[in-house]
């Protein structure tokens, strides 16, 4: 079962109120999403925000984006040790202050990648695109010259140092598709991007503290039965990103929530009916509306309190016929 979670900032404004008016009470924390550059959080940054939250009537249930993961970790390079245990001590001080989940991803050198910010999508709103044609040329990147084993031999090797850490903290580990999920992005290899990649994450390290973020936009870019993938993971998805596209990993865009190539009510059926108990699920890459301005695309309010509303009619429905 899901319950609906929104990404709310740091600090207080109308958006934690407008949360608790949708009668939404789950945190994820996502600081990039907001336009913070964060890329770490000390014990003391994670046990005020947990405080300003709780008395504030909401919970925090999932950091991710910013989580201290290097590119020497993910490409297996020399000082990786070191960055290793400054994640095993985020872990540490998230389950003190009790996040019970940490979202991260695998992509190394070039990070989530979109061409175009305003596709013009239903009634004028707009939307993002991805074109692979358009990301092509430029100098190479530094992480182009390592393999795909590299890469999994860094996540592996990382996974057998940190979920044992993750499992004495009481936090579960939910690793991100990567966004395309391509084989390689500007000669940049890319290991994240399918249902047998996934698999072979969770026998790495065979625990329920090692597992993934269920990005629907990203199974769905992969021509996966979402469905099928949901009952297949469904003990290991800690977390779910609510999203749809049309189009394929070379190129698609972004939809309204009730428009793309997935069966919503469908995936949300199968969460519904195989995912753990209240595994948070939040609306992603929404389209920008009417008012708004763009200068953060896919992350402003409006499109996510429809998406919300999408999202709780869907399950009310999915519940209904259980």
């Amino acid at each position: 079962m899901v319950d609906p979670a929104l990404i709310l900032p740091p600090k207080p404004d109308e958006r934690w109120q407008l949360a608790k008016q949708m009668g939404v009470t789950k945190t994820v924390i996502h600081p990039i999403e907001i336009g913070d550059a964060r890329t770490h959080w000390s014990f003391d940054d994670l046990q005020g925000l947990d405080n300003w939250l709780t008395n504030a009537g909401l919970d925090l249930s999932v950091i991710e984006g910013s989580v201290p993961i290097s590119d020497r970790v993910r490409l297996g390079r020399e000082g990786r040790d070191e960055d290793i245990e400054t994640f095993k001590q985020f872990l540490r001080d998230c389950g003190e202050v009790g996040i019970p989940v940490v979202a991260y991803d695998w992509m190394a050198g070039v990070r989530w990648a979109r061409t175009a910010a305003h596709v013009e999508s239903r009634g004028g709103s707009y939307v993002t695109e991805f074109d692979n044609a358009k990301v092509q040329g430029g100098p190479p990147s530094e992480a182009a010259s390592a393999t795909h084993e590299d890469l999994w031999e860094a996540l592996e090797y990382f996974l057998q140092e940190v979920t044992p850490v993750a499992e004495a903290a009481g936090v579960k580990l939910a690793l991100h598709p990567d966004d395309p999920p391509r084989e390689e992005l500007r000669g940049v290899p890319r290991i994240i991007g399918s249902v047998d990649a996934y698999d072979r994450v969770l026998s790495a390290y065979e625990s329920e503290h090692n597992g993934l973020t269920f990005c629907q936009g990203n199974f769905a870019a992969m021509e996966t039965d979402i469905p099928d993938a949901i009952e297949h993971f469904a003990e290991h998805i800690h977390f779910v990103h609510f999203r749809d596209i049309e189009g394929d990993a070379d190129r698609f865009v972004e939809t309204w929530h009730d428009e793309g190539k997935t069966d919503m009510l469908a995936a949300m059926r199968a969460h519904e009916e195989h995912v753990g108990d209240e595994v948070p699920m939040r609306p992603d890459h929404v389209p920008t509306m009417a008012g708004e301005d763009n200068s953060n695309p896919g992350y402003h309010t409006k499109g996510r309190l429809f998406a919300i509303g999408y999202m709780r009619g869907l399950r009310e429905q999915a519940r209904a016929e259980q």
